[in-house]
């Protein structure tokens, strides 16, 4: 029969105490009514008979043990190989899987359609492993309010440098306020060593990813435990045309030229200005900054300094008589 775990649990549960006491005893008849057809012991006796754990006497009348030394090795190295070759054969099947399923999300169908919905922060993450995993010309991300800690940092360089190697381009947008972090700095110069390029800008925008122009992926109106899927070409192609419109007026983020940092901070406070002017509460300024509401409590009240208020109300209003709108920048002949 084969030795599965069935088998194993008859073993120790029956056999074991059985082959036991044939082993004290110095042997069983072969008529013990339990060994015998029917008998309550006849499986587990049947067991040790087929392992080998037990041989008749000479003279027939009796059934003796034999040293498990002898017979392990019988019994346990063909289960190894059976499941080395298991194993072997799993990894196998999933690469075939593997190859299936890259079809599959490069397809218009993939995920249910040319606009599916995905939800779960654990659902969202392995999808998006996928298919930035397979990845074969270019890959496209805008990272607004990055946050991602050193070890999330630490999977997506390895992840990211890999697919650098063999051949993908890389572009990735941030915010001017990623440029605080130590451990977005140091991802930055292990990819761009890599050949990613990686830039920054002042205006608020949404996450997205973009591969090789076939997938896009999108956050879902109802926040970050749902996503978007796209892969219907037209509303891909837009995407794309709005990335590179921002990739276009961003700032190399490995420059440190003093002339582009201070572009840079200007570019930051008229973005708060704007805020100001705007009317929005100090949570939803800082959101579009992408700093914490701390620092953009901070910007504000440089503003005030440099204008010379105490208020809030009175900096508005200075900055109204002064015509400051915070896009003075772009604006024609400026």
């Amino acid at each position: 029969m084969p030795l599965g775990q069935r088998e194993r649990d008859l073993f120790e549960q029956q056999a074991t105490p059985l082959y036991e006491e044939i082993v004290t005893s110095g042997g069983i008849s072969v008529t013990d009514k339990r060994i015998i057809r029917r008998g309550e012991l006849e499986q587990a006796f049947d067991l040790l008979e087929e392992v080998g754990l037990v041989v008749q006497s000479d003279d027939g009348t009796r059934w003796r043990a034999v040293d498990p030394a002898t017979v392990q090795a019988r019994v346990v190295a063909p289960l190894g190989q059976q499941g080395a070759e298991l194993i072997a054969e799993s990894a196998h099947w999933a690469q075939a899987f593997s190859s299936l399923a890259h079809a599959w999300r490069r397809s218009p169908s993939a995920v249910g359609g040319p606009f599916t919905e995905i939800r779960g922060a654990t659902t969202i993450r392995t999808f998006l492993d996928s298919m930035v995993a397979d990845a074969e010309e270019e890959l496209l991300t805008a990272q607004p309010q990055d946050r991602r800690g050193v070890k999330q940092l630490s999977e997506v360089t390895a992840r990211e440098i890999a697919l650098l190697k063999r051949g993908v381009r890389m572009r990735t947008l941030y915010q001017h306020a990623a440029r605080r972090g130590a451990d977005t700095r140091k991802y930055v110069a292990a990819v761009t060593a890599a050949g990613a390029e990686v830039r920054t800008m002042d205006e608020f925008f949404n996450r997205l990813i973009v591969v090789d122009r076939l997938i896009a992926v999108i956050p879902s109106h109802e926040g970050l435990n749902a996503a978007m899927v796209i892969s219907e070409r037209s509303m891909v192609g837009y995407l794309v045309d709005m990335f590179e419109r921002h990739w276009e007026r961003a700032r190399p983020f490995t420059s440190s030229e003093t002339s582009l940092m201070r572009d840079i901070a200007a570019e930051q406070r008229a973005m708060t200005i704007r805020m100001l002017l705007e009317g929005r509460a100090d949570p939803a300024g800082a959101k579009r900054l992408g700093v914490s509401p701390r620092t953009y409590a901070g910007y504000v009240a440089d503003l005030k300094s440099e204008f010379e208020v105490e208020t809030r109300f009175q900096l508005g209003y200075e900055m109204g008589k002064r015509g400051i709108s915070g896009r003075e920048a772009d604006e024609p002949g400026s």
